[in-house]
């Protein structure tokens, strides 16, 4: 064989690798956006069962083709603190089991025969057809479920195209002594493994390892010279040891228990391919013709299946001792706290990344309400640890607004739905506002302090007027906090309205306060500051006012709070109702 045939069929063997990755990397990413943000609730649900997490594990992994891709995904939910570490060993399992539907997919490409359905099941018939119609879904629908299966047609016609091309590259090599020099060598399962462990490493996919164990067996089926079983056991061994190092490398820089994760994803392929391998050689010693025999493209997903469901009963029951050979492997000198903000692993599925962001800015929606109520307090009692409490949540605030409008502004930039980029949007203008209210919470302790050095008093009407708008407000930051937290439109709709009504109240509460400086029944000092609390009652209201506009256009398509908030003004009765009871409630 010359050297430009080697180098045109090596050319073949790599175009044809690279459509199986790319074919399967469009599947998964098709696959990801129809699941959309109810992963990360569904695995906190069944993560506690062991039979459910099992089962969902292997769905998720057959949806998003790569059990490399679960066991990344569970690095970075764990790292971010949603999920335990020893709840993952069942997930793990089952994403072991689910990867390997790619093998008997591919099964479809030793399907011969004249036979009409036979024609139509394999792959040089139907693929083509998938793949236009795929196409025509991509570009011509308007709705993001039928582009997303339209991205998925084209995946799977294009994983298939790569492994057609595999195939075919190694039949070319079916009678070069190079070649079968290589197969010879691999005929010790030590090597064998070996190199298969370090193709899959480089490339970072056991399916496409498999993939071309089966090609390797396809083309060669009908020579002199076939895969045996022999050498492909060891080879698909090594494939599912391999796919270990995507998990390794993903998990450089994560927590304890992240790497735990990997820890037990590596234990459980690498003890199970030792044992196989020793069984391997005992076969060997006693029964060599049997290993000798050659091996089908079914075959290889028979031993691909068998490896995973034989080492998930071997050690479901062991489940306690692997958990904690991971928690000696990898020791904790100390109780480790949760210091993991945001992990960008997470960005692999960008509806789970943005499911956590959510989780977050609730969190941080309920740090800076509490905050508000605190500071408030320290207007009517000035209270040293409330105001230490206050700055801190402030400083916890800014933090998460810093890192959370980072993450999201990375999260735009990838390849989401619609709606995720609608609710990337939302979060990014109700940080921000949560954000000021946080700021605005530290000034009013300020007030607090000012009045407490300063000795200052209100007067009687003073303080009758700063007890009803301070009602107003507190009702407020509740509603806004619990409406945004739930989603919940009918509560957010009450915002307005009483917002109006402080905006109102303040502007007669200073109409009076002008009314006494002339009088002289209070003074200018006590007036900075009475003003300077009202300013700042103002500013949190309008805040809340643009949180709850956020949540009552979670459904539009565009966020725009002040056309919004126009037309609610003018046309809307439940707005007057509820202005005119708020306006009953917190009079002067």
């Amino acid at each position: 064989m010359s050297a430009t045939e080697v180098l045109i069929i090596f050319a073949t063997l790599v175009g044809g690798l690279a459509f199986f990755l790319y074919g399967m990397n469009a599947m998964s990413s098709g696959l990801e956006q129809m699941a959309g943000g109810k992963l990360e609730s569904t695995l906190k649900k069944v993560t506690r069962s062991g039979g459910l997490s099992f089962f969902l594990g292997a769905g998720i992994t057959i949806a998003i083709q790569s059990s490399s891709a679960m066991t990344v995904m569970l690095v970075g939910l764990v790292n971010s603190g949603i999920l335990n570490f020893a709840d993952t060993f069942s997930i793990i399992m089952g994403s072991h089991v689910g990867t390997t539907l790619t093998a008997w997919i591919l099964t479809l490409s030793g399907v011969s025969g004249d036979n009409f359905f036979l024609v139509l099941l394999q792959p040089s018939t139907f693929a083509p057809i998938l793949a236009f119609v795929g196409i025509v879904l991509k570009m011509v629908s308007k709705k993001q479920k039928r582009r997303n299966l339209g991205m998925i047609l084209i995946g799977f016609a294009v994983l298939m195209a790569g492994m057609q091309m595999m195939s075919n590259s190694m039949s070319s090599f079916k009678n070069d002594p190079h070649f079968l020099s290589i197969l010879t060598a691999f005929k010790s399962p030590v090597i064998a493994l070996l190199a298969s462990i370090a193709f899959t490493g480089i490339i970072q996919s056991s399916a496409a390892t498999v993939a071309i164990v089966q090609a390797l067996a396809l083309s060669a089926y009908a020579t002199d010279n076939p895969i045996t079983y022999q050498i492909a056991i060891p080879l698909v061994i090594g494939a599912n040891i391999g796919t270990c190092m995507t998990a390794l490398i993903s998990s450089i820089g994560t927590n304890k228990n992240a790497k735990r994760v990997v820890a037990m994803h590596i234990y459980t392929n690498a003890f199970g391919g030792i044992i196989y391998i020793i069984i391997l050689y005992i076969v060997m010693l006693v029964r060599p013709d049997i290993l000798n025999t050659r091996i089908s493209i079914f075959g290889v997903a028979v031993i691909h299946s068998m490896f995973n469901i034989v080492n998930t009963l071997l050690f479901t029951p062991l489940k306690k001792p692997i958990v904690a050979l991971c928690r000696k492997t990898i020791r904790n000198d100390k109780a480790e706290k949760h210091t993991v903000f945001l992990d960008e692993r997470l960005f692999n599925n960008p509806p789970i990344a943005i499911m956590e962001c959510r989780r977050l800015v609730n969190e941080m929606a309920d740090i800076a309400c509490k905050a508000v109520v605190e500071a408030i307090n320290t207007i009517y009692k000035y209270d040293e640890s409330v105001i230490e409490s206050v700055k801190e949540a402030e400083a916890l605030t800014d933090k998460y607004e810093d890192r959370l409008s980072t993450y999201l502004v990375k999260i735009s930039s990838k390849s989401i739905s619609p709606d995720d980029s609608h609710t990337v949007a939302r979060l990014l203008h109700g940080i921000n506002d949560f954000e000021r209210i946080g700021d605005h919470a530290l000034n009013l302790c300020q007030r607090g302090t000012e009045i407490k050095e300063k000795n200052i008093v209100f007067s009687k009407e003073a303080k009758e007027e700063l007890d009803v708008i301070t009602g107003a407000l507190k009702e407020i930051i509740g509603i806004t906090k619990n409406s945004f937290i739930k989603d919940d439109t009918n509560e957010a709709s009450l915002v307005e309205p009483l917002e109006q009504v402080i905006d109102k109240l303040n502007y007669e509460i200073k109409d009076r306060h002008v009314n006494r400086l002339k009088v002289g029944k209070c003074t200018v000092s006590l007036g900075f500051v009475y003003s300077d609390i009202l300013a700042d009652y103002e500013r949190i209201s309008d805040h809340c006012s643009n949180i709850a506009v956020y949540t009552l256009q979670q459904n539009s398509e565009r966020i725009n709070p002040h056309k919004f908030l126009g037309e609610v003004k003018t046309s809307n009765k439940e707005f007057n109702r509820e202005f005119k009871m708020y306006s009953a409630k917190y009079a002067l």
